[in-house]
């Protein structure tokens, strides 16, 4: 029996079975490297959406690092993601950071150039110097220093005060009556020149000014000082006796609105004449002026000229009376009044001999009879009670009223009332 060949038959069938294999196997693998690579790329979204996700939260809450239950759930996270989380940390630490400069800031902000706090830190800071050799009649207080022919007192009278009467003769100087909105108190005061309760008040005291650097002033300087406009401003009588020589440490204005400007006043004036603060006043200063939302610096007053201000009326001075004097007519304040009247011109001559010696016998100590004592001490005629105003003032009587114990008229240079201001 005769074999058929084979050969033919393979050589027909393999070569189309293999490939058919091969091309079945490439779409195979073809599938599971897409399928893989799809895989990946999901897992690798799922990764970056966690890290994000992760990131929002600690910028938008900046809180610290997590400890504790929450730092063991995040021990799974990947390096990937540790490194992504902590590149984020540093952009969540200013936010709660902010508050820390906001302090400097704000003290630079009052302590800016042109403000008083930006004065005082230029003032030298150290002790008080002795009160040895301070005579407050060697200040020339009352000088008519910038030559307008009108003395201090008046000059800040009609700066300070409204509705202002000037007498009559004086070129527009003397201020016979006004009304004053006291800066310390806030209170409404009238002022009659013939019972003035208002005095000028030094802002920076002569005392104090003494024992920080004016005791090595010439005169020049401090009859300068003493009527610099600057430093001046009209209070009442009884409020200036309070302050004394106190500086911001130990004495404030009880408006306290006025509190600001008048640290600054005095923060002005010292910068003005070198003068330095001692360290519990410039305490005192920086206390007021934190509340003061960068106060600006005060600069120099000009001085009123004659006869300006908020005059209402011109009138001649009328006689400077008081209740005791009224009680005791024939004694007149005026030479034409006098002239006027020569028949009781003796009679006072009388009386006051009389009183002489009744006060006297009083002795010194201001017990006498007040209604002699006020009489003697308005005609200017009877003992006087202080031998000068240098005595007045050690025994904290200055300045005195007519009226007050111990004034008369020798003390009284002006006239005005108001005897060693």
């Amino acid at each position: 029996m005769r074999r058929l060949p084979k050969i033919p038959v393979l050589r027909a069938f393999r070569p189309t079975t293999l490939a058919t294999h091969v091309i079945t196997a490439a779409a195979l693998l073809t599938s599971a490297l897409i399928i893989g690579g799809a895989l990946l790329l999901a897992g690798g979204l799922i990764v970056v959406g966690a890290v994000l996700s992760s990131d929002t939260v600690t910028v938008a809450e900046g809180d610290p690092e997590p400890s504790g239950p929450t730092a063991s759930s995040n021990d799974t996270t990947t390096s990937d993601e540790t490194s992504a989380i902590d590149s984020a940390a540093p952009s969540a630490t200013p936010a709660p950071a902010d508050p820390t400069p906001s302090a400097p800031s704000g003290v630079d902000q009052i302590s800016a150039p042109g403000t008083a706090l930006a004065q005082l830190d230029q003032l030298v800071v150290k002790g008080r110097s002795p009160k040895t050799g301070y005579d407050r009649d060697a200040w020339g207080w009352r000088s008519d220093t910038d030559r307008n022919g009108c003395d201090t007192r008046n000059d800040i009278l009609r700066r300070d005060l409204t509705q202002i009467v000037l007498e009559e003769g004086t070129h527009g100087c003397v201020v016979l009556e006004g009304k004053l909105r006291s800066p310390y108190t806030d209170a409404s005061i009238n002022f009659d020149r013939a019972n003035s309760t208002i005095d000028i008040d030094h802002v920076v005291a002569l005392s104090d000014a003494w024992q920080t650097g004016a005791a090595s002033w010439d005169d020049t300087t401090r009859h300068a000082f003493a009527n610099d406009p600057l430093n001046l401003l009209a209070v009442e009588s009884s409020v200036n006796r309070q302050k004394g020589d106190g500086d911001a440490a130990t004495w404030l204005p009880s408006h306290k609105p006025f509190r600001c400007e008048y640290v600054s006043i005095q923060i002005a004036v010292k910068t003005k004449y070198d003068l330095w603060v001692k360290p519990a006043e410039a305490d005192a200063m920086r206390r007021v002026l934190a509340d003061c939302d960068g106060f600006l610096a005060v600069t120099a007053t000009a001085w009123p000229d004659t006869g300006e201000g908020d005059v209402i009326a011109t009138r001649s001075g009328a006689p400077k009376t008081t209740s005791a004097e009224a009680k005791t007519p024939a004694q007149k304040t005026s030479s034409e009044e006098r002239k006027s009247s020569p028949s009781p011109k003796a009679k006072p001559k009388k009386e006051e001999k009389k009183k002489e010696p009744a006060k006297t016998s009083s002795g010194d100590s201001g017990r006498s009879d007040k209604k002699t004592e006020r009489t003697d001490s308005a005609s200017g005629d009877g003992n006087a009670y202080f031998k000068n105003c240098s005595a007045a003032r050690e025994a904290g009587k200055a300045p005195l009223h007519r009226g007050d114990p111990g004034y008369r008229k020798g003390l009284d240079r002006d006239g005005d009332g108001i005897a060693c201001e």
